[in-house]
């Protein structure tokens, strides 16, 4: 398997492994990043952490059709790559400057980055071979070893990055191995030129013009003023579950959508049946990439609320972050809202129960005014006082461990009111634009011979906290629990698993007369990717809906079904769109498959949302008879789907 191949090959793995590693970094810690309240995130509510995610990944599985275009027709493969991993790092470094204004021109410059690098590192590697060559499958088998690998690894790098540092160093890491990507790239730009492609136009390509005219130019009129209107017009009870960028982007999807309706019917009666045969799989393309990219919004959120995370559970990953104790942080407050009554919780002087609601809002998100420490001081116990820290320069042994809990204060600080899903208070507290840090400082609590930073909570918090008077930790300790976005790994761990399984199994069937054909894969990946939902469906059952913790095994499971269906629809759907197309059709419908994508992603972000608003069984069985409904779907049309396959001998 890895003997034979071109040169270029692992060079083409290296350079899309470390792309891949900061891509699913984000993932890994975007949605967590972004709705933080206790370890200097964001602060900003779930629904909208959850609609940010959704956005950013449907249009970072968007911009690749568009990237793909220009190098196709302007750059070439090497250059978009190149473009496209300079602005991925740059994204990267912005995000982890830690800026208010460069979350978003950071997120942006990210789906830029990914719209170049993405479809055309794939096609380079195709390119490596001659037709027929019979290493190409295994060729990209290995390349496809390298994307899991780096998202296996990506999520592993976030924990460490941010248990021993902060937030923004898992983008920082992110941005460090970009740009390995890019000096690889640059040391094997001779090497590759043989993937490469002069860039120009055939004749039987759409126009550049035609794209742009009739697709892209009417969804971004019909989208805009979709959000707009949902934005500006509609009640705000309207717009609580099913936000303006909800309503704008599947406003703006219906062109795109009557586009490749009308395609079909204008197509020549040779060309009619591959084109209708694309429909049903895009929507079931679209239909699991909901539920699969659900791994950096609602599936995070489970891991994170939902799950007995602390060090000696029954869980592989809480095993690996206790024999990796890089890998597992501090459990605080929040953790033990439905923690186990036995469950230790922190001692009673390690928190600091004198902050209003604003105030411990403050605290967590590491900013904080002048006048609202000055108050805190007043109401100080005789045994903590305020610690000053260096903000920038060596620290102390000592000092290293109170900045975890220490917080940053300025002249003045920005706090926004909201509410979440349920109706519950939020805070948001900014820096003003261009202000800096006058201070860092920590609440110091001494206990004989022992001194260490006290974490502020709220007076109704703390009496929350020890109701039923729980066991407690030693003074100054912390419960640690592992890192919530390691449970993402499952996906490529059971990708490397049981691709090769799967594999032995469809050919024993085909050895044995069984016709399980491509549609048939199809089907079964949609109505396995129903039974993970029902899967966890189950597990709020268990948990009864939240009211307590439940083990990380039902990730593990849940995973692993979904990989499955993952393995039965993903790549028999993308090797279809390319088969069934007509060849001056291909680019056309290749984004139509990014379309498709990107639709599912969008939908990730806004079952995040709903999650907040429903009950963990009801959820699971919304997504669950949603899936079975699509599955129906391309059940009911399998025959003219197998009819259409058979006939463009895909």
């Amino acid at each position: 398997m890895f003997t034979g191949h071109p040169q270029g090959l692992f060079r083409l793995f290296f350079i899309e492994m470390w792309e891949r590693l900061g891509f699913y970094t984000i993932v890994a810690v975007l949605m967590l990043y972004a709705k933080d309240t206790e370890r200097g995130g964001l602060g900003l509510s779930a629904d909208f952490a959850n609609e940010i995610y959704g956005i950013y990944l449907a249009f970072v599985y968007f911009t690749p059709y568009l990237g793909g275009l220009l190098a196709d027709r302007f750059l070439g493969y090497r250059k978009a790559v190149l473009i496209g991993g300079l602005v991925f790092a740059t994204g990267f470094f912005l995000l982890g400057s830690g800026q208010s204004w460069t979350f978003p021109v950071g997120l942006t410059l990210l789906c830029i980055g990914n719209g170049f690098f993405k479809p055309n590192i794939s096609a380079m590697v195709g390119n490596l071979y001659v037709k027929g060559d019979p290493k190409r499958d295994a060729g990209f088998n290995i390349f496809y070893m390298g994307i899991n690998i780096g998202a296996f690894t990506a999520n592993f790098l976030a924990a460490y990055t941010r248990n021993e540092w902060f937030w923004e160093a898992a983008f920082l890491a992110a941005g460090v191995g970009m740009l390995l990507s890019v000096l690889i790239l640059l040391g094997s730009w001779k090497t590759l030129e043989r993937a490469d492609r002069t860039p120009g136009t055939n004749p039987e390509d759409t126009p550049f013009g035609e794209i742009l005219g009739r697709i892209l130019a009417p969804a971004l009129v019909v989208g805009v003023l979709g959000w707009a209107f949902a934005a500006y017009v509609l009640p705000k009870d309207v717009t609580k579950l099913v936000k303006a960028t909800d309503i704008g982007f599947l406003l703006g999807a219906i062109p795109i959508l009557l586009f490749f309706v009308n395609l079909s019917k204008r197509a020549s009666t040779e060309e009619k049946p591959g084109l209708r045969a694309l429909l049903p799989v895009y929507l079931a393309g679209g239909t699991f990439f909901m539920v699969l990219h659900l791994n950096g919004s609602a599936m995070t959120t489970w891991a994170d609320e939902n799950t007995v995370r602390n060090l000696g559970a029954n869980d592989p990953v809480v095993f690996v972050a206790d024999t990796f104790p890089v890998f597992a942080d501090q459990a605080l407050p929040s953790y033990y809202h439905n923690a186990a009554a036995d469950i230790p919780r922190p001692h009673r002087s390690t928190l600091l129960p004198i902050a209003t609601t604003t105030q411990a809002k403050m605290f967590g998100q590491k900013r904080m005014d002048v006048v609202s420490l000055d108050e805190l001081r007043g109401k100080l116990p005789a045994d903590v006082a305020v610690e000053a820290l260096p903000l920038r320069g060596e620290l102390s042994a000592e000092q290293k461990a109170w900045k975890k809990f220490s917080v940053e204060v300025f002249p003045k600080v920005l706090v926004e009111e909201g509410t979440d899903a349920h109706g519950l208070p939020v805070t948001t507290v900014k820096a003003e634009a261009g202000t800096e840090a006058a201070q860092r400082v920590a609440f110091v609590r001494t206990a004989g011979d022992q001194r260490f930073a006290t974490f502020l909570v709220t007076d109704a918090d703390f009496t929350a906290l020890y109701a039923g008077d729980p066991p407690e930790l030693p003074p100054g300790q912390y419960l640690r629990t592992a890192n919530p976005e390691l449970y993402q790994s499952w996906n490529a761990f059971f990708v490397i698993l049981l691709t090769p399984l799967l594999m032995l199994y469809f050919a024993s069937l085909l050895q044995r007369g069984v016709d399980f054909s491509t549609a048939r894969k199809i089907f079964a990946g949609m109505a396995i990717t129903a039974l993970s939902a029902l899967f966890m469906m189950v597990a709020g059952i268990v948990g009864e809906d939240g009211a307590h913790k439940v083990s990380g095994l039902w990730l593990m499971g849940f995973y692993a079904i979904v990989t499955v269906g993952e393995l039965c629809l993903s790549p028999m759907a993308l090797s279809l769109v390319t088969k069934l197309s007509p060849r001056r059709f291909v680019g056309l419908t290749m984004g139509g498959w990014f379309f498709a994508t990107a639709v599912g992603n969008k939908f990730s972000g806004f079952l995040g949302v709903l999650q907040g608003a429903l009950t963990p069984t009801v959820f699971f069985l919304v997504i669950a008879v949603a899936v079975a409904v699509v599955a129906g779907y391309i059940l009911s049309v399998l025959k003219k789907l197998d009819a259409a396959i058979k006939q463009y001998g895909a």
